[in-house]
C-alpha cells in the first residue's frame, strides 16, 4: 500500500495546497479569509509547506504597498497528485460504489 505524505495529511495543509491549486496565487490575506483559520495557525502551516519546498513565496509591491503571495511549486503540485491518487487507491470506488455521508441521529427532543 502507498504511504500517505504525512506533510499533506493534515486537513489545513491538504485545503491550502488544494486552494492554491486551483487558485494559482494568493496572499495570505486571502487565504486565511477562504480558509478561514487564524493568523498563527495559518502562518505554521504555510512555513512546513515552504520549508518542504511544496509552496513559493512572492513579494508583490505593484500596490504601493508590499503583499506576500503564495503558490504551489512543481513539487507541491507533484505532492498533492500523488496524495490524491493514494486516497483514490484506499477507497473501494467503481461504477456502482458510492461514497454515504453517515447518517447523523437527532438530538431533537419530540413531546407528546
Amino acid at each position: 500500500m502507498e504511504a500517505l505524505d504525512p506533510l499533506l495529511h493534515q486537513a489545513l495543509r491538504t485545503q491550502l495546497a488544494a486552494f492554491l491549486a486551483g487558485a494559482g496565487e494568493a496572499t495570505f490575506a486571502e487565504l486565511k479569509r477562504q480558509l478561514d483559520v487564524s493568523d498563527g495557525n495559518l502562518d505554521s502551516h504555510l512555513k512546513k509547506l515552504i520549508s518542504a519546498d511544496y509552496i513559493k513565496v512572492r513579494k508583490d509591491d505593484s500596490t504601493g504597498r508590499i503583499q506576500t503571495c503564495y503558490a504551489l511549486t512543481k513539487m507541491g503540485r507533484a505532492a498533492l497528485q500523488s496524495y490524491i491518487l493514494a486516497l483514490q487507491k484506499l477507497l473501494p470506488l467503481d461504477s456502482s460504489a458510492q461514497l454515504v455521508p453517515p447518517k447523523r441521529h437527532s438530538t431533537k427532543l419530540h413531546s407528546a
